[in-house]
């Protein structure tokens, strides 16, 4: 048996401690996507914490407080990237973020009716600090993992992240649905113990990364950066990162095409419930959703990663685009909750291994030197999808007078970054990362 649980292991990518480490951060943050950004707090907003405001200003109000939230991160991961290469702090950075977004989420509980603008200040510092927190956990991936280990490790993350995350929000509803059952007195206050769990839970299960992942070794520009000062030498590196990529072609070819096939998948994770409620979708079955996304997501993130082993990540990645194609076809026919439900399950088969195989694809064409940095500039693009998407999306609807035209004009995302993705040769992105490598010394 343990020659066989050795084999499984290594077959997902989990075969070394810092392997496993890593990927319990997925496992650590995804259970705030699920309980406060996906299915608990927006309810909670618009029913109790902007229940005094009218209902179209409480929606106007959350959708501004994540507007700036994304903006914020999106226009500071390039600099915190820089800072963390130079000076080596990438852990320290890490810590930081991940620091921000617990109290805040903690101090959740504190919400209670009418206090829509504690409510927003919280979940716009919480949303930062997660979303920063990713840039320095992404940037240690190509530091602890071989080219051949990437995909395997990314998707391992994400799997774990989906099951971890569906877990505590399963937790979550037993309390909110039933809080008698748990002398929680009511949905309100179970709601509120929901957001602590997420607070604990995030904390609790990042420990195993800060304890075994190294912080990689600052490279030798960092150190002779470092003597004329951290911030100018940040700024400096910030510049030379962003003229270096058009040294970085096969790279940045990746990065223009994540931006626009991802703001097809964002829009589709961040519209799908209120598409739902549009056509008129009980609450109970946009929950069932969600928890059909998020459990089927395990076993197809790791078989992702075993399809990207045999064909190739692009080649993985265009599957799913493919397959989005389709997702975005049937819901501009979808009428019943069973029809939503059979595009929640497609939605759970491709969403992690879409955006894993995205993870380390970029990874494995960027040096490891100036992952931080690189990765801050992926932050960029995937949070401007996460901008630009949804608004494209409401202009879709004044043109074609219904988010079915919407959902539909999501297609074009997938396709024209699809041909993108096509033209990257990756192989190529992998020389040109090595050889910047091996010019500072850090190829093994």
């Amino acid at each position: 048996m343990v020659p066989i649980f050795s084999s499984l292991i290594e077959r997902v990518g989990l075969h070394r401690p810092e392997l496993r480490a890593w990927a319990m951060y997925d496992w650590a943050n995804s259970a705030f996507m699920t309980t406060v950004v996906t299915a608990v707090f927006p309810i909670y907003f618009a029913s109790v914490a902007a229940a005094e405001l009218e209902p179209a200003s409480a929606s106007f109000l959350f959708a501004v407080t994540t507007f700036v939230a994304l903006l914020a991160v999106a226009l500071l991961s390039p600099f915190l990237g820089a800072f963390a290469d130079v000076a080596g702090v990438k852990k320290k950075m890490l810590a930081a973020c991940v620091a921000l977004g617990v109290v805040a989420t903690a101090c959740m509980v504190l919400i209670e009716r009418g206090e829509w603008l504690l409510a927003s200040i919280l979940f716009a510092v919480a949303n930062v600090g997660l979303t920063a927190s990713l840039v320095f956990s992404d940037s240690l991936l190509p530091h602890i993992a071989s080219g051949t280990e990437m995909d395997r490790v990314s998707t391992a993350g994400f799997a774990l992240g989906y099951l971890g995350g569906g877990l505590l929000l399963l937790i979550n509803l037993a309390w909110i649905q039933n809080p008698e059952l748990f002398r929680l007195g009511n949905s309100g206050l179970a709601s509120r113990i929901s957001f602590l769990s997420v607070a604990i839970w995030w904390l609790g299960f990042s420990i195993p990364l800060f304890r075994t992942v190294p912080e990689p070794v600052r490279s030798a520009m960092g150190d002779e950066r470092a003597g004329g000062g951290l911030i100018r030498a940040s700024f400096s590196q910030l510049t030379n990162t962003f003229i270096a990529l058009r040294g970085y072609r096969q790279a940045f070819l990746m990065l223009l095409a994540f931006l626009i096939y991802n703001d097809g998948i964002g829009t589709i994770i961040r519209m799908a419930t209120t598409f739902g409620i549009e056509i008129g979708l009980a609450q109970g079955d946009l929950i069932t959703a969600i928890v059909i996304v998020q459990f089927i997501g395990v076993p197809f993130a790791f078989l992702f990663g075993q399809l990207a082993g045999k064909i190739g990540a692009k080649q993985a990645v265009l599957v799913s685009l493919a397959v989005y194609v389709v997702i975005s076809a049937l819901a501009y026919r979808m009428t019943t909750a069973t029809e939503f439900y059979v595009l929640a399950g497609l939605v759970g088969m491709v969403q992690g291994g879409s955006q894993a195989l995205s993870r380390s694809l970029f990874a494995c064409m960027v040096p490891r030197h100036k992952s931080a940095e690189f990765f801050g500039f992926f932050g960029v693009f995937e949070k401007f999808a996460g901008i630009v998407g949804p608004g494209v999306f409401a202009m879709m609807i004044l043109l074609t007078g219904s988010s079915r035209g919407a959902i539909l004009s999501l297609v074009v995302f997938f396709v024209i970054g699809g041909v993108l993705l096509s033209k990257v040769d990756v192989d190529e992105g992998r020389r040109v990362a090595r050889e910047s490598e091996a010019a500072e010394g850090l190829c093994q």
